[in-house]
């Protein structure tokens, strides 16, 4: 299945270079483990497409509601942060 999202110029950049695999996403669409995500180039400053397009198969899929390892406190003073790695 291809799944179609718009990713910001400075992020697509990163991917492009191997530095960020991975994508912090709402969870409103179906993404499943062998699906390809088609991550389409958007300039934020001029609201359009760039047309670079990169192709990415899903290996894993975390799906949460809830982290509740953290007090509200601690999250609003430190915030959240994904580390990957190869």
């Amino acid at each position: 299945m291809g799944i179609e999202k718009k990713v910001w110029s400075e992020y697509f950049q990163k991917i492009l270079d191997g530095v960020k695999p991975y994508e912090l996403r709402l969870a409103n669409f179906e993404c499943n483990p062998g699906d390809v995500l088609v991550l389409r180039e958007w300039d934020p400053q001029t609201e359009q497409y760039t047309g670079r397009v990169l192709e990415k198969e899903v290996t894993y899929v975390l799906k949460t509601k809830e982290l509740k390892f953290w007090s509200p406190e601690e999250v609003e003073k430190h915030g959240y942060q994904i580390i990957s790695w190869t």
